[in-house]
């Protein structure tokens, strides 16, 4: 139970649990397409979880966690970009930066990563965050304080001829107050 120490506490529950529904599957009062299911897996990585078979509940943790990604980029290279962004190209945006980093130094690096990075040192500002896309204002209270006058040009009667649809909606209550087909 060594490996465990590092995970957790939400992960030790989910591995208990994962546990417990394999072991009826194994008993076999569930098949392994209602274990996977239940899991809320697919199918297939549920044949992938052979290993517990093999290696018992210290194989349903990610043995990867830990380790170093294998897509890291070398401290020397980090601190190469970084101060060529501080004593050349200072006075350039990060897409300009990027750019140059690609024609001038064959740094093949992805613009995210090359703008995190600089983000990350403070050598760049970080974007304003965005607001939420709709605000929702509440409906106005009284019937006729606010109508929402809508049309379309559409074929509404399935043949070929062209209406507009004009449509008069009540905010305070939805209803439909008026709607007229003009050709």
């Amino acid at each position: 139970m060594q490996s465990m120490v590092s995970y957790s506490k939400a992960a030790m529950e989910r591995a208990m649990k994962v546990q417990e529904v394999i072991l009826r599957a194994m008993a076999k009062k569930i098949t392994w397409w209602q274990a996977a299911e239940i899991i809320g897996i697919s199918d297939r990585h549920m044949r992938r979880w052979r290993r517990y078979e093999e290696f018992g509940y210290d194989g349903l943790f990610d043995r990867r966690r830990g380790m170093p990604s294998h897509k890291r980029v070398p401290m020397a290279l980090v601190e190469q970009i970084l101060g060529l962004y501080r004593e050349k190209y200072f006075d350039l945006n990060v897409r300009h930066f990027h750019e140059k980093l690609r024609a001038e130094h064959q740094i093949e690096l992805s613009y995210t990563w090359v703008k995190l990075a600089l983000q990350g040192a403070g050598l760049v500002e970080r974007g304003r965050k965005r607001g939420v896309h709709r605000k929702r204002r509440p409906r106005l209270p009284l019937l006729g304080m606010l109508l929402h006058i809508d049309g379309s040009r559409h074929r509404w009667f399935q043949d070929e001829r062209w209406y507009d649809l004009i449509v008069i909606l009540d905010d305070a209550s939805s209803e439909i107050g008026h709607s007229r087909a003009a050709k």
